[in-house]
């Protein structure tokens, strides 16, 4: 899986790009078929909260699908973790419907390999 992280209004650190790193690693053992994840962290300016609101949004780029998260809160650390947690739940979901998907093909490709009658000529 590959990871692109990008700042907007906020210098990325060190600290804060591997703490990024080490969170979406840990998807890829819920979804192993995770391409790209895309990273945007940054710090809202016109806000109707007092104080800093920082932002984080994720997008992973699935086989087939995408998903899109995105959080804010006062503290950046817990916006990249609300968004970890929550794409942690969407993917289980998104593995459940593949899995669910897969056994309705075999089912249909059985039931219409078993439909055709063979006919034996003498």
């Amino acid at each position: 899986m590959q990871i692109k992280i990008t700042g907007k209004n906020i210098d990325l650190t060190e600290s804060i790009k591997d703490y990024v790193e080490k969170k979406i690693t840990t998807l890829e053992k819920f979804y192993d078929k995770i391409m790209l994840a895309q990273i945007i962290l940054g710090k809202e300016s016109r806000h109707h909260l007092k104080g800093d609101v920082f932002i984080c949004e994720c997008k992973l780029d699935l086989t087939g699908n995408n998903l899109f998260i995105s959080k804010n809160e006062p503290d950046l650390y817990k916006a990249i973790d609300k968004v970890r947690d929550h794409l942690e739940e969407e993917l289980k979901k998104y593995k459940i419907l593949q899995r669910e998907k897969d056994k309705k093909d075999k089912k249909d490709k059985r039931e219409v390999r078993d439909s055709k009658e063979y006919k034996f000529e003498e």
